[in-house]
């Protein structure tokens, strides 16, 4: 395999990886503060409808974001009201919001635009354009080091930096700051925190709240960065895979930076499977690599690749002594 390929395969592995580590920091929140949340998937989908929808419509991709985070952010609240206030089942919560997403999103997709349930191809202002970041024309073809610059590190759309931007923001806020420490003590003990004068409740709604806001971006990412548009079912399993990649990650945000890229990397493989064979000598059917993913996902919840242990307090609903 050449140097050229390798930064190929890499660049694809970061493209794929952005919407998973988007995702997997989402439910890092939710369920640092004790909230379980299987429902990453659907938020991702509704996010990415509305995102497109709304990007076709208006020809602005800004206001398609802002429109797929509310999205995200209306089913974050479902769950929370679901799971905190009510105290309901936080997994069946996020199953239906799995399937709620999955119909909505065809119905109202098939409503508007008549396309069999997609949104018009997006173009222009209405998604996300690669960005050049200052210098890479001009090293391009500078040897190792260019290649490296101007097509790894250069050339994505503005929501893969902010998501890679997002791993250590969100190491300081769970780790340095005091909203951390409460947000992390509510997923391990929330009565201490409630006998502090802390509401529980609060930090749990802001760990849904900030979880929708990932999830929005990641599935904005989708339509309007990785794809032109809205396809059905164009999360493809990433929510569950993400939720794979915390338990793999033991819910820390560095961690799950390198769990997505790993994922990523899977992803990339299925697009080429030449590299592959130049590497093992061995042709193997790309059928068998888009399966990589979740076969890596099935050995990771199975605890094969080490005891990773929850928050103590998650899945729990907080009942307040009288």
């Amino acid at each position: 395999m050449d140097f050229d390929t390798l930064i190929q395969l890499l660049d694809s592995t970061v493209r794929l990886a952005t919407p998973l580590l988007l995702a997997c920091l989402a439910g890092l929140f939710s369920e640092r503060a004790g909230i379980f949340d299987i429902g990453l998937e659907g938020k991702m989908l509704a996010a990415a409808f509305f995102s497109a929808a709304l990007a076709a419509m208006t020809g602005s991709v800004w206001l398609g974001l802002l429109a797929g985070i509310g999205a995200s952010l209306v089913l974050s609240a479902l769950h929370g009201v679901a799971s905190i206030t009510f105290r309901g089942n936080q997994l069946i919560s996020g199953v239906a919001i799995n399937f709620l997403a999955a119909g909505m999103t065809v119905l109202i997709a098939q409503d508007w635009f008549r396309q069999g349930g997609r949104t018009p191809s997006l173009m222009g202002g209405a998604r996300f354009e690669p960005v050049t970041l200052p210098g890479a024309e001009a090293m391009a073809d500078v040897p190792f080091l260019g290649p490296i610059y101007a097509e790894l590190i250069s050339g994505h759309s503005i929501l893969v930096y902010m998501a890679f931007a997002a791993v250590p923001l969100t190491w300081w806020i769970l780790f340095r700051t005091r909203f951390g420490l409460r947000l992390r003590a509510v997923g391990e003990n929330p009565a201490a925190v409630d006998t502090a004068g802390v509401s529980v409740v609060g930090l749990r709604f802001a760990a849904v709240g900030i979880c929708g806001v990932l999830c929005g971006l990641a599935g904005a990412y989708l339509s309007t960065a990785l794809q032109a548009g809205f396809v059905k079912d164009m999360s493809a399993g990433r929510g569950f895979i993400a939720l794979a990649a915390l338990i793999f990650a033991k819910w820390r945000p560095w961690y799950a930076l390198w769990a997505t890229l790993l994922f990523g990397l899977f992803g990339a493989l299925e697009t080429r499977p030449d590299v592959i064979e130049a590497v093992i000598g061995i042709k193997v059917q790309s059928a068998l690599l888009g399966a990589l993913p979740y076969v890596m996902t099935v050995i990771i919840l199975a605890g094969f690749v080490g005891k990773a242990i929850p928050p103590r307090a998650g899945g729990e609903p907080y009942v307040k002594e009288r």
